[in-house]
């Protein structure tokens, strides 16, 4: 199985770089489609769950992507699955630049999801560079790549209305593109020592409960990360009627509280441990949600931006457990956890898609939230540490 040699007490900055920005990179790729949702309804005319269907496909593939590409990452190394990943988001979104109807869209769409796959190829590309004590740091940096969210949210609707939106999908692309060439010439996997591993080998830590508590934790977290970040465009043109340009800055900023709040995370983990993070987060993501079901936009903003703090701390949190809990298959383990991140993110659009189709309001999915995060907040203290049970002293 891959071990990794010793890292340096400091890690590897460079390529912490490297990896943190081929990440925002395919980040932007990724959240080229709800960035430009509000264009894409109007020139393709498409009801609202059509809409939905085409702002979760990519998160289906780059949820279940994930899996795949961390076992590749443990058996091949990260730069050359991050090279090719990157590759690849170059050619689903030019592709959905040219995307003419439904049909077509729905297709591109879901290819670009492997952009947001990414994600488990650069943990275990940067965690090999960096010693345990330094993992939550260091992956929490690694993880604040959900900045290219924000690129996408923040530049593409004014590229949409100056050049059009096929130009505006093939910008992101090309920025993918120049980061490609940056990390090809760059990039180096953490040097290790390769002994072969079979299938089961690999596969074994996936039936480990403790994966799946991880994975419940960063169903949360990340999902509602992502669901937030790709329907917010679609929330506040709908609900409260502003414009596509102010709704992608609204939603740009949502996105730089939870990417700044998760390096913090990680730090804090480093610190008081993941699961102490995690105690405050799941609190706060309920508290959060029932401010968005408040009527009025200064309630909808002051919960966007308090959950986006939840959830980036939740982030970094759960990803200092991985590789503290899974040290010999972060890769595998990342897959898991980041696909049911990924999953959480998929599953709210269409939900609350077929909600507002059903019922004219979002309020519903908001409730459904807040009752997962205290759901997540009973498992998290039932797995939790036991007690020593008091032995009777022996009389003598």
């Amino acid at each position: 199985m891959p071990a990794s040699v010793d890292p340096s007490p400091q890690g590897n900055s460079w390529q912490l770089t490297l990896g943190t920005g081929a990440f925002a990179v395919c980040f932007a790729v990724f959240g080229s489609v709800s960035a430009l949702m509000p264009f894409l309804r109007k020139q393709l005319a498409l009801t609202p769950m059509q809409a939905s269907v085409a702002i979760a496909l990519p998160v289906l593939l780059g949820s279940l992507g994930r899996i795949p590409l961390g076992m590749l990452t443990d058996r091949l190394g990260g730069r050359r699955i991050f090279i090719g990943t990157m590759a690849a988001s170059v050619l689903s979104v030019l592709a959905l630049s040219q995307a003419r109807s439904f049909p077509q869209l729905v297709a591109a769409a879901f290819l670009v999801g492997i952009a947001l796959a990414s994600f488990s190829v650069g943990v275990g590309f940067v965690s090999g560079w960096y010693p345990p004590a330094r993992q939550g740091t260091a992956l929490g940096i690694y993880g604040a790549g959900n900045a290219g969210q924000s690129i996408a949210a923040f530049s593409a609707p004014f590229l949409a209305r100056a050049v059009g939106v096929p130009w505006a999908f093939a910008a992101l692309g090309g920025l993918c593109a120049v980061w490609l060439v940056l990390f090809s010439s760059s990039a180096k996997d953490a040097p290790r020592v390769v002994t072969p591993r079979s299938l089961a080998d690999t596969l074994r830590p996936l039936a480990d409960p403790k994966s799946w508590h991880l994975s419940l934790y960063y169903f949360l977290t990340f999902g509602g990360f992502v669901a937030m970040a790709i329907y917010l465009p679609t929330f506040l043109t709908d609900l409260f009627q502003l414009s596509a340009q102010d709704a992608g800055m609204r939603t740009a900023g949502f996105v730089v509280v939870a990417t700044a709040m998760r390096p913090l995370g990680g730090s804090l983990a480093d610190r008081i441990g993941g699961r102490t993070i995690l105690l405050a987060v799941f609190p706060a993501v309920a508290a959060m949600a029932a401010l968005l079901c408040i009527p009025g936009l200064v309630a909808f903003s002051i919960g966007a931006l308090g959950m986006a703090a939840a959830i980036g701390l939740g982030n970094g949190a759960v990803f200092k457990l991985v590789p503290e809990q899974f040290p010999k298959s972060v890769g595998a383990v990342t897959g898991l956890v980041g696909a049911a991140g990924g999953l959480g993110g998929f599953f709210p659009p269409l939900l609350l898609g077929g909600v507002r189709q059903a019922v004219g309001t979002f309020t519903l999915g908001f409730v459904l939230l807040g009752g997962f995060a205290i759901a997540c907040l009973v498992v998290l203290i039932a797995t939790g540490p036991k007690r020593a049970t008091p032995q009777p002293a022996l009389a003598g």
